[in-house]
């Protein structure tokens, strides 16, 4: 299995794009504006999108997907997200008035889009890879996603700041060999993390102490100019993690 970071910004700007991860070449996890970095054979071949929650920088590239490649399809494009997400798409999304519905286009008996409910303790298996649902912690229904292979195992937080429910998740993983784990803000700004819910140094630290696997730790959703900040930070308040900021382009090999 091989992960490639389209996005992983926490903003635009300077070669800076949001998140979107690449699954071999057929899956995504998120759709933000990383995704639009694939040529148009890149785009054809995906055919399902994992969606963690429906904030913009997260799905701003779905839309703007189906409208390039839906009509070549032989198969609609199957997203799989929380109902709670998938809620959030049809009724503020897909809905005619700000994107038409793909779910009835070209009709509704066969659709360019079709949406797939994919709820905590659910699993689903393609091509040899489970992905899972794990709880997070956001301002709007969310997960994260734990990729299973038979070489092991990678976990994408999503969104969230600190978890009970994720560190369990994550020390029930004994195979868990990569961690994409967001941290948006340095600690002077820890106030509009805990506003937006989103981890910042000291959080993430205190988070990472918690755990019993020891997986390889990369940082995702940096907030643009304030990476070096973030990162220093990071380093100071959890020194044995090694962690390192997860890159665009970079590729995770399980």
């Amino acid at each position: 299995m091989k992960l490639t970071v389209l996005g992983c910004s926490g903003g635009i700007g300077s070669g800076r794009h949001t998140t979107s991860l690449l699954v071999d070449d057929d899956v995504l996890v998120d759709a933000g504006s990383g995704l639009t970095t694939l040529d148009f054979e890149q785009l054809l071949a995906i055919d399902h999108v994992f969606i963690t929650h429906a904030h913009l920088d997260h799905v701003l590239g779905l839309p703007l997907l189906l409208d390039s490649v839906g009509d070549l399809r032989g198969t609609p494009l199957t997203v799989h997200a929380l109902p709670e997400v998938l809620d959030v798409l049809s009724t503020h999304l897909f809905n005619w008035q700000l994107w038409p519905d793909f779910r009835k286009i070209p009709s509704a008996e066969a659709p360019w889009l079709r949406f797939a409910p994919l709820d905590f303790g659910e699993v689903l298996t393609l091509k040899g890879r489970t992905f899972r649902p794990l709880p997070a912690n956001h301002v709007v229904p969310a997960c994260g996603i734990h990729l299973a292979t038979a070489a092991g195992s990678l976990v994408f937080s999503g969104d969230t700041t600190h978890s009970d429910a994720f560190v369990a998740a994550l020390n029930a993983i004994p195979d868990l060999r990569h961690l994409i784990i967001e941290t948006s803000f340095e600690n002077e700004l820890a106030d509009i993390a805990m506003a937006s819910k989103h981890h910042w140094p000291d959080s993430l630290a205190a988070e990472l102490n918690e755990l019993k696997v020891t997986p390889e730790v990369w940082i995702t959703h940096l907030k643009p100019g304030n990476e070096s900040a973030i990162m220093s930070e990071l380093r100071a308040a959890a020194p044995r993690w090694g962690v390192e900021a997860l890159l665009q382009g970079q590729v995770i090999e399980l």
